[in-house]
């Protein structure tokens, strides 16, 4: 099996700030439950259009080319909402490289405000 290829540098170096709305874990309180709560997280990653590849007919519906393929070192669960630059982004697939690199890419939908 071929070494993997490192790239968590490249986007410690020359990555962009997004924001990354993460839902904290509930826990129960004197016997109550309380539902976990919107934290929002800075993060690092290189942030591209898709290519023409990726602008297709998928399971999820049709990509456009608001959509956007997020490269970060971080895991971030699907359905997760993103602000970056302006504009919102819900993750919605995860691409499973992890045998080749020691990036997590991810493909963002675009959300009207």
């Amino acid at each position: 099996m071929p070494e993997k290829m490192l790239f968590a540098s490249v986007i410690q170096s020359q990555g962009v700030p997004f924001v990354a709305f993460l839902e904290s874990e509930g826990d129960y309180v004197d016997g109550d439950w309380f539902d976990g709560q919107e934290v929002s997280k800075e993060m690092l990653g290189i942030i591209l259009p898709l290519s023409n590849d990726d602008v297709k007919y998928v399971e999820n519906g049709i990509y456009t080319v608001k959509e956007r393929k997020l490269l970060t070192v971080e895991q971030i669960p699907e359905d997760t909402k993103v602000e970056y630059n302006g504009s919102k982004y819900t993750v919605q697939a995860f691409k499973d490289y992890s045998a080749y690199t020691d990036v997590n890419i991810y493909l963002m939908r675009w959300r009207e405000k």
